[in-house]
């Protein structure tokens, strides 16, 4: 089924990246609670320059290990992502993910860490006071410490060292590389940022190359005639970025599915720790391979000894280009990380209806009922705002799906109850 889309002009404007409309049906836990409240406060974040976008996913990453470690110590049905500690199983969970959050959340800055406190306090007011509420905010805590003490020196802040290439004297763009270090950080699930590296780029001087190169010329141009209006507003559609971008549409998914709050907080921490480590081995390839952008390729057509791809001097795409090499394409490779968690984690790509809406396509909700559709939307989205190729967002999509894959069957697997 593909997926359908709907113009309306919405009733209220919620100030996050990404707003999901939630079935009546559905009932919040406190994992779904603290995801929507960890999205708007690194919202921020995604919305800066260098590195923030990225540390945003990480935030969400620590986030959902601290509630899954929580949770799960209550109710030891996993293996722990890091800690299990010895509780009473009367704790109340809602207190302990509350507070695992928050502490997480509150390392952001200053400003947040007092925003978290304040949400925190009325948070648990509407828990019932005595030992099941103190205990679960100190185990919270406990657990928030241990992950926070385990990410401290994982390198996602390492030095900028990215050296553009050029010749001696010859003038290059000055802006600063997105997350050039991340390749080196250490992930979440994977083993190293390279396990799932790609195959390099199609040749420059195949046929291949000169359709996709003509494909994303005529299609994903800022002034397209070929372009359908339909097109340009899936096109924007996905030019939403960071945590805003995927982690609703999980929540969403998490509420339609009815699950209670270990298999909630399990199924999310799998999806934001693998959204996390697709970052790592994106920008890994991206970095390695360092292949140019559509709007360089284009405007350099003629030095590329192909003949079947002409120079268009003037060329831009619909938005601007993110300032990290082309290949693969990152919005595919999240895109189908969270596809191949839930194909994984529960057994299909058919879904129910997930309704999702975006801040850079004000009005429109896109439905979506199969994963694949999903993963083939946001590719096809890339393509047409100017930013990949068609190879490079097949190239991304099997790697989200390798990804996915990996994550769900080697973290966080059940405890055997022999």
């Amino acid at each position: 089924m593909r997926a359908s889309i709907c113009r309306s002009i919405p009733a209220t404007l919620i100030a996050t990246s990404l707003t999901i409309i939630v079935q009546a049906s559905a009932r919040a836990n406190v994992i779904t609670d603290w995801d929507e409240k960890a999205v708007i406060a690194v919202t921020p974040m995604a919305s800066l320059g260098n590195t923030t976008p990225y540390m945003a996913q990480r935030i969400m990453a620590m986030a959902h290990a601290a509630m899954f470690d929580a949770v799960n110590s209550i109710e030891p049905r996993y293996r722990p992502y890091l800690v299990q500690l010895p509780v009473d199983p009367g704790t109340s969970k809602e207190a302990a993910a509350a507070a695992a959050a928050a502490a997480i959340l509150g390392t952001i800055d200053d400003k947040t860490a007092s925003e978290m406190k304040t949400a925190l306090a009325a948070y648990l007011k509407a828990i019932p006071d005595g030992s099941a509420k103190q205990d679960g905010v100190r185990l919270g805590e406990a657990v928030a410490a241990k992950i926070i003490e385990a990410r401290s020196d994982d390198g996602c802040n390492a030095p900028d060292a990215y050296r553009p290439r050029t010749s001696p004297g010859v003038y290059v763009p000055t802006a600063i590389t997105i997350n050039s270090m991340w390749p080196d950080m250490k992930p979440f699930a994977l083993a190293q940022g390279s396990q799932f590296r790609p195959r390099p780029p199609v040749a420059l001087d195949s046929s291949e190359w000169a359709t996709d190169y003509n494909e994303i010329k005529d299609y994903g141009a800022q002034r397209s005639t070929k372009r359908t209006p339909e097109q340009t507003e899936t096109a924007r559609f996905w030019l939403m970025a960071g945590p805003g971008a995927y982690h609703p549409f999980v929540r969403q998914l998490v509420l339609a599915k009815q699950m209670n709050v270990v298999d909630s907080s399990r199924f999310m921490t799998l999806a934001a720790l693998g959204l996390n480590d697709a970052f790592i081995a994106v920008l890994d390839a991206k970095y390695h391979y360092n292949f140019w952008r559509p709007i360089t390729a284009i405007r350099n057509g003629d030095i590329d000894d192909n003949p079947a791809t002409e120079r268009e001097a003037t060329w831009q795409p619909i938005a601007t280009t993110p300032m990290h090499p082309e290949y693969p394409c990152a919005h595919c490779i999240l895109s189908a990380t969270v596809a191949g968690v839930t194909r994984a984690a529960l057994g299909s790509t058919l879904i129910p209806e997930i309704p999702v809406t975006s801040p850079t396509a004000p009005g429109v909700t896109h439905r979506f009922t199969d994963m694949t559709i999903f993963t083939e939307e946001v590719a096809n989205g890339r393509i047409w705002a100017g930013f990949h190729y068609r190879f490079s967002t097949r190239v991304g999509t099997e790697m989200g799906y390798q990804i996915g894959d990996y994550v769900v069957k080697n973290i966080l697997q059940p405890v055997s109850s022999q």
